[in-house]
């Protein structure tokens, strides 16, 4: 009995600070319809400047608490909703996505270049102080938690119900501009939202430091349980909120006290939270569909054919050459990398760039990928293929029990997916063993295996080049066409009579099954993988760089490929910025998730400049041969360099037909 009680408290005070955390979640997305992946992240952080001012500079408790709650978590919370949020609640909810990670990922960069890793310990709060409740101890910290978490609900419920201000934050996202007639401030009400949001994000991190210590990623990601609470309230409703965040606390922590510590079961005392939201997820009610969700976008232009097997072609050559030039082992496993990556990346192109659908935890299925491939101990095309199709079955299972939800909605279920295979399945022993690694042959084509690295490479390359070009196929034809119209407005779509859901399910499957030939390649060169190699939290970085490259083209994957394979070499060759290398990339995907293009755009511009300027010049010196044409007929690819230019206006101010 007295076990059972000491249990209960101590899911009571978790639960209590998930509901402090969970509350801001809620308050921030009710008024600006932005769901902040980022929120455990600035929990974290403040957790951290807290320990900073009371700790190390040695001010006062009382005084460290009002700078960090009254003060910095406010004008943080301010400024994020000024100049980074503002106006991602009317757009796409991917953009939105995108842009809170790169927050997520930035945060976490920023803190480990701050608050280099050491021993931190934040002292509980009245840490001499208690109450004994028969064979129990409860801390005084436990019951301020407890008690707080009570305050913050209440007070938020009376504020959005029972006062002026309350009425206007719940306006400012139900019809803004009816507000502003009304002598409402809309912008500075989502304002005072962020920055009270920010603030209950400090708060739940400061009560949780305490327990679970200072920890970049265990405190960032333990708030992120509060999602599952937010979620039965389903970002609405405070008072169901808090009995979630309760229930969550409790049924973790009975999950420790009575789940066996060995066997299958053993995973899952770590996954209650991941299980809770997938649950809540798929209860959820049906989506409605929105109208115009893409504003803003505009895809990346597709190259024809010529150009694609071209710049495929060329690419070929390159890594034959650098395989020919003798380049070391290491560096070819590098290569071999960033084209698993580059893969991996064009997956989101099909999903994210194509279909507006966002996957938080698609490493995880290359991870799937590249287990069935080691299981099924066939490192052939046979296996490969098969590997591929086992990953696009998984992929079509997870989109399969949200068949009625989208946006938001649809990549939380990924996200609790991501979790629930990193410690349920890829750190059990019947997955990569007892050691944690698992043994992979290297692929062998028609009976022959590709024994050398190089080799090897040369063909992740091919396989590289060929997704590409059957992805802009793809793009080309009606299917691509379909895909479109679906991300840009699903609702005319709807009346139009085309079955989104069916559709949805399978573009998750044939991204899962991409991403799952890149994992099964990515085994077979290594030759050894591990669940250290597929973690969930990999993905995040993964999605931004193909962001920050542009997830809307071939071009953006490959370049970001390249730049996630660089990510760790310029961090272990650099180790005292590596923790600005990762803000660096964060906050670069929150200046470009509002443009899906990214970099690449930026290159595609600067192309088109050079052809108007440079190439007019170069046909200019050339000389003409004796009986060419300058009006060759166009057979719609690129035929030459006539091709390239823009078409020049007659006098009419009519552009001539081709003949």
């Amino acid at each position: 009995m007295s076990s059972l009680i000491s249990f209960t408290i101590l899911g009571l005070f978790t639960g209590a600070a998930y509901a402090i955390a969970a509350s801001g979640l809620v308050l921030t997305y009710t008024t600006t319809r932005v769901f902040n992946i980022a929120h455990g992240a600035f929990g974290m952080v403040m957790a951290f400047v807290f320990w900073d001012f009371s700790q190390r500079q040695g001010l006062n408790l009382f005084l460290s608490l009002f700078l960090v709650l009254g003060v910095i978590a406010p004008a943080i919370g301010w400024g994020i909703q000024r100049f980074v949020t503002k106006g991602l609640g009317e757009g796409p909810v991917s953009v939105a996505l995108v842009v809170t990670v790169g927050l997520f990922v930035g945060l976490i960069g920023l803190a480990q270049q701050v608050w280099p890793p050491e021993p931190r310990t934040v002292p509980p709060f009245m840490a001499s102080s208690g109450v004994q409740l028969g064979d129990t101890y409860v801390t005084a910290h436990q019951i301020i938690t407890i008690v707080i978490s009570i305050g913050v609900a209440l007070a938020l419920y009376v504020l959005l119900n029972r006062t002026r201000i309350g009425t206007a934050m719940r306006a400012s996202v139900d019809n803004p501009e009816l507000l502003r007639l009304f002598g409402g401030k809309p912008d500075t009400v989502a304002a005072l939202s962020w920055a009270i949001g920010i603030s209950l994000a400090a708060l739940g991190g400061i009560l949780l430091s305490s327990v679970i210590g200072l920890s970049y990623y265990d405190l960032t990601l333990l708030v992120i349980n509060a999602y599952a609470a937010a979620m039965l309230g389903r970002l609405k409703s405070l008072p169901l909120t808090f009995v979630g965040a309760m229930g969550l606390g409790i049924l973790q922590s009975f999950a420790v006290a009575y789940l066996p510590s060995d066997g299958f079961l053993a995973g899952t005392r770590a996954v209650v939270p991941a299980l809770f939201l997938f649950v809540v997820i798929v209860l959820m009610p049906q989506a409605q569909l929105r109208i115009g969700q893409v504003k803003g976008i505009v895809s990346a232009p597709l190259p024809s054919i010529t150009k694609s097997v071209g710049w495929g072609g060329a690419l070929l050559v390159l890594v034959a050459l650098l395989v020919g030039g003798g380049m070391s082992t290491a560096n070819l496993l590098l290569v071999g990398t960033a084209a698993t990556y580059a893969m991996v990346m064009l997956s989101l192109v099909l999903l994210t760039g194509y279909g507006g659908h966002v996957s938080l935890a698609q490493l995880t299925f290359a991870g799937v990928g590249a287990l069935a491939y080691a299981k099924l101990e066939q490192p052939n095309l046979a296996g490969l293929f098969l590997a591929a199709a086992i990953a696009a079955g998984v992929g079509a299972l997870v989109a399969l029990p949200v068949l009625r939800l989208t946006g938001l909605y649809l990549a939380l279920s990924t996200l609790a997916f991501g979790v629930l295979m990193d410690k349920m399945i890829f750190q059990a022993e019947f997955a990569f063993g007892f050691n944690g690694t698992l043994q992979a042959g290297r692929l062998s084509v028609l009976g022959n295996a590709i024994e050398s690295t190089g080799g090897y490479v040369l063909v992740m390359t091919l396989f590289l080049v060929l997704m590409g070009i059957a992805l802009l196929l793809l793009r080309r034809g009606p299917l691509g066409r379909v895909l479109i119209a679906m991300r840009d407005s699903p609702a005319a779509c709807g009346t139009l009579g085309l079955d989104m859901r069916w559709f949805r399910v399978g573009l998750f499957g044939l991204s899962a099954g991409m991403a799952g030939l890149a994992g099964a390649l990515f085994a077979g060169l290594r030759g050894t993988i591990g669940a250290a190699d597929f973690q969930f939290f990999n993905s995040l970085p993964l999605l931004l760089l193909a962001v920050v490259f542009g997830v809307t083209s071939v071009t953006g994957a490959t370049l970001g490929g390249v730049g996630l394979m660089l990510l760790p070499v310029m961090q272990s060759n650099n180790p005292g910025i590596a923790g600005l290398i990762f803000a660096i990339l964060g906050f670069g995907a929150v200046a470009l998730g509002r443009d899906p293009n990214g970099l690449a755009n930026l290159m595609f511009g600067l192309g088109r400049r050079i052809q108007a300027v440079v190439l007019p010049q170069l046909r200019d010196k050339l000389p003409v041969l004796p009986g060419s044409r300058a009006d060759a007929p166009d057979d719609g690819e690129d035929a030459g360099l006539d091709d390239l230019l823009p078409e020049t206006p007659d006098a009419t101010g009519k552009v001539p037909a081709h003949a």
